[in-house]
């Protein structure tokens, strides 16, 4: 139903990990691309995932990061340690630039594993359908919103066809709004003739390998409204200091408090989750964990949220 796409950074991995059996029970599947050369981290997280009876997507032929263009390893882990796991699923990204013989061959190359095909840029999706036949309908199909419209998905039918939209405004820190709508996906998906959603979560598809000095420190929370037909917002904290990229531990204090102020406001529809408890014990403690967790921690709770609207 829900499918979330991770750059294999290590914090989303670490999210995967420690999320996996909340994944598992939702019937979530993350997408991971993975983007750093050490693979060590990304074989833990299919191990746990694995573990946790759930399922995964991995791309064997990134875009962005270390493996672009040049999968092979990835392709090597899949084959030698979860070959026969078939909840691990190898995904193949279709960019722009791309040629229908590419795609076959790298489909050819995987047929040990049932495949998923992430639509983000091919252009030629007639003739692809058609160079597949009947292996189509057998493969998962994911689709990037709005590169790719309903002229192009429909020729790509199957059981599984997820719409992935990112519904993260990418912007430097200090120009987000306070409040501001983040998805209605989670509710409208069927009316897209889809069987599930995906989204960025609260990290957004815009790629970038280092994210530059902070001067305003900001945390992104999710909550979904039920006063607004489900549809989904996201705060946007910020530290009130913003001119300077110094302190960015007292900068994290000034945005924890604003989100501290707003859990505690009579009738907040942001869930209870684990996440938002642990950014409580931090507003306690006075303590500053570093961007990379307070991402992780956004990210679990986006998950928790989605996974607490869906009956289970």
């Amino acid at each position: 139903m829900y499918y979330p796409y991770f750059r294999g950074k290590q914090f989303e991995l670490i999210t995967i990990r420690e999320t996996a059996s909340i994944l598992a029970k939702s019937g979530f599947v993350p997408i991971i691309e993975p983007v750093k050369e050490a693979l060590g981290g990304l074989k833990k997280t299919l191990e746990a995932v694995v573990d946790a009876d759930g399922a995964a997507i991995v791309i064997v032929n990134p875009f962005h990061g270390d493996y672009a263009g040049a999968g092979e390893s990835i392709s090597a882990l899949l084959t030698e340690s979860f070959t026969g796991k078939e909840n691990i699923l190898v995904g193949i990204l279709l960019k722009e630039g791309m040629s229908t013989e590419e795609i076959l061959s790298c489909c050819d190359n995987h047929g040990g594993h049932q495949l998923t095909l992430i639509h983000a840029g091919f252009l030629e999706a007639k003739e692809l359908a058609g160079a597949l036949g009947g292996r189509v309908q057998s493969m998962r199909h994911a689709f990037f919103d709005p590169i790719c419209g309903k002229l192009y998905r429909k020729h790509f039918q199957s059981e599984h066809r997820v719409l992935i939209r990112d519904g993260f405004q990418r912007r430097i820190n200090r120009e987000h709004p306070d409040l501001e709508l983040f998805s209605d996906l989670h509710v409208t998906f069927n009316e897209e003739g889809m069987t599930g959603f995906g989204d960025f979560l609260t990290v957004g598809d815009d790629y970038s390998e280092t994210g530059g000095p902070a001067y305003a420190i900001a945390i992104h929370l999710t909550y979904i409204d039920k006063n607004k037909d489900d549809a989904m917002y996201v705060f946007h904290f910020k530290s009130t200091r913003q001119d300077t990229p110094k302190d960015p531990a007292g900068k994290f204090a000034e945005a924890l408090e604003k989100m501290i102020r707003e859990l505690n406001k009579s009738g907040s529809q942001v869930q209870d989750t684990p996440a938002v408890r642990e950014f409580r014990a931090l507003h306690m403690k006075g303590h500053f964990p570093g961007l990379g967790y307070i991402k992780k921690l956004s990210m679990q709770h986006h998950i928790q949220t989605l996974a607490d609207f869906f009956p289970k």
